[in-house]
């Protein structure tokens, strides 16, 4: 009887998962209410439970909520003449996730393998805040592009070299959506899933 529960929980689990996946969406557009602390710290409390290569934890998270600075800070996410990111200004939140020098066998394990793991690891724990959020009935946007050399000025951050560099790998915005949001365009799994080889179909 134990078993089944447990099957049940695990079940039921899964598909909430998959739900919430399902609702989460990169909102452009925020109202003006600010996002209580609670929840704020509950989405920064998902961030830094996420697993990391080595558990080196790669992370520091800059939380700006001053009107002044995140002004400053979205206008840093535009191209001259463009709207691209014009939405960041809207947001009540900017959140920069700053990459901190792993350890170094994750460094010397990423020069081998040639792959950035402290870069994955900002990714999953970024998701992880995201999630969260959207299970609270906020909205975030990842950002990419922006004057990282400005942000980090503004943001007061250690510049650092070599190893011990660090640097704004991206900024999240946060806040409550101000519109519905739009169903995403995904590929349908058989396009992107393979078995046992590439291009190996399933059974």
């Amino acid at each position: 009887m134990y078993t089944n529960l447990s099957r049940i929980l695990h079940y039921n689990s899964a598909m909430d998962f998959l739900k919430l996946v399902q609702h989460r969406r990169s909102v452009r557009a925020y109202r003006e209410d600010p996002v209580p602390p609670d929840l704020l710290t509950s989405c920064l409390e998902a961030a830094r439970l996420a697993p990391s290569a080595t558990n080196s934890q790669p992370w520091h998270f800059i939380v700006v909520t001053d009107t002044e600075v995140r002004s400053r800070i979205a206008e840093l996410t535009r191209l001259p003449g463009s709207r691209m990111n014009a939405f960041a200004a809207q947001a009540p939140v900017i959140i920069a996730v700053v990459a901190e020098p792993p350890r170094l066998v994750t460094q010397i394990g990423a020069l081998l393998q040639k792959t950035p793991f402290y870069l994955l690891d900002i990714g999953i724990a970024a998701e992880h805040l995201c999630l969260r959020a959207a299970e609270a009935g906020l909205g975030t946007c990842m950002i990419g592009w922006f004057d990282e050399k400005k942000v980090a000025s503004l943001l007061g951050i250690p510049k650092g070299s070599g190893l011990h560099r660090r640097r704004v790998s991206l900024l999240i915005t946060l806040g409550y959506p101000a519109d519905a949001p739009r169903e995403a365009k995904r590929k349908p799994l058989q396009s992107i899933v393979s078995y046992e080889r590439y291009g190996g179909e399933g059974n």
